[in-house]
């Protein structure tokens, strides 16, 4: 199921702490969303992949959404076709209802879960959850750190960045590859396809190699060209009429915009780096020729002193992230062990047959 399905993330553990697009993921008032509510080890994510294996059965466009904790769980599932999105409301990605009823629905696991095991165990319980919690802010303090130094190099190459000239030629790429249309304001979703995980640094590299056909890649080691190209296009493209997804980057997502796919023209802008590459013979741009080369060399101590700290600092933050996701599984034997998974499996199968 994984190589015939895109792949993104809707949170990131980030630079700003954990970021959150998960309310991003649909439209009020023309999509359905249901919002999963469960512990850790309720079957929010096998619920998950079951409404995604039976609607690729029946044919539909499933957008699989995993965590940013564990890669190998879901957190959301997108059905595009019918504009439907599952998604795991628990923390940190509280998903809270905006229009009960009308759009979203509740779907409350704890209907399945023997309350009475789960008290019984609830000091252990506490324990393990506040030691998960205690490794995530050490988390978030790595990535603090990381966030800095990748920020000054950021800085750094602004500096060092003819804007005006980068700008002309995001115009000319607009020109080129958006036609002009009539359809009114595009729609966006802000996602991610990059994260730091308990596996590393992972990239969903193949969500636009293997569903996209025109790919123009912008080779820019810290952003900063990049991040301007991507924003008039972003732009361009919004005033288009085209619905757009717009990729934040995963370290700095209030500073950075990696990449601007458009399904309709099956056209994705993108930014290469040493975080994510794309295996694809296509057009590539080198920020250099944007840069003022010369004072990018006087930088240059102090920008490898950067990336190699940062990338020091990552690795720290990996490590807790394992560490973290260990703990978790310890967590979850407690809710596996007081779930009756017969009656959730039951449920699910009148979901499916219900939504699709």
């Amino acid at each position: 199921m994984a190589n015939l399905h895109q792949k993104f993330f809707l949170g990131a553990n980030s630079a700003d702490g954990f970021v959150s697009h998960f309310s991003d993921s649909y439209i009020p008032g023309s999509w359905q969303a249901y919002i999963i509510k469960g512990g850790p080890g309720s079957g929010k994510s096998s619920f998950m992949k079951y409404i995604a294996a039976k609607a690729t059965d029946k044919g539909y466009t499933v957008i699989l959404t995993p965590c940013s904790s564990d890669p190998d769980s879901l957190d959301g599932v997108i059905i595009e076709e019918l504009k439907t999105v599952i998604l795991d409301g628990t923390a940190p990605h509280i998903v809270e209802p905006r229009l009960p009823g009308a759009c979203e629905n509740i779907i409350n696991l704890g209907q399945f879960w023997d309350s009475e095991k789960l008290f019984d165990n609830a000091e252990t319980i506490m324990k393990t959850a506040e030691q998960n919690s205690r490794l995530h802010k050490t988390v978030s303090a790595y990535l603090s750190a990381a966030g800095e130094l990748i920020f000054d190099n950021l800085k750094l190459s602004r500096i060092c960045t003819d804007r005006a000239r980068t700008i002309r030629f995001a115009k000319r790429l607009a020109k080129k590859y958006l036609p002009e249309r009539q359809n009114g304001k595009g729609e966006e979703f802000i996602r991610f396809i990059g994260g730091t995980t308990p596996k590393g640094i992972v990239a969903f590299s193949k969500t636009v190699t293997d569903f996209y056909k025109n790919i123009i890649v912008i080779d820019d080691k810290y952003g900063a060209a990049a991040n301007e190209i991507m924003k008039y296009l972003r732009g361009a493209a919004k005033q288009k009429g085209y619905d757009i997804i717009t990729l934040k980057n995963p370290f700095l997502p209030y500073e950075l915009t990696d990449h601007i796919l458009i399904p309709e023209l099956s056209l994705a802008f993108v930014t290469e780096n040493e975080f994510i590459k794309f295996d694809v013979d296509t057009r590539r741009i080198h920020s250099r020729r944007f840069a003022d080369n010369k004072a990018l060399k006087a930088y240059r101590a102090r920008m490898l002193f950067n990336r190699r700290v940062s990338r020091e600092l990552l690795l720290g933050a990996v490590s807790n992230l394992k560490r973290a996701k260990e703990v978790h599984d310890e967590l979850e034997k407690y809710y596996i062990n007081a779930m009756d998974f017969k009656s959730l499996t039951e449920f699910a199968m009148g979901f499916a047959k219900e939504i699709l």
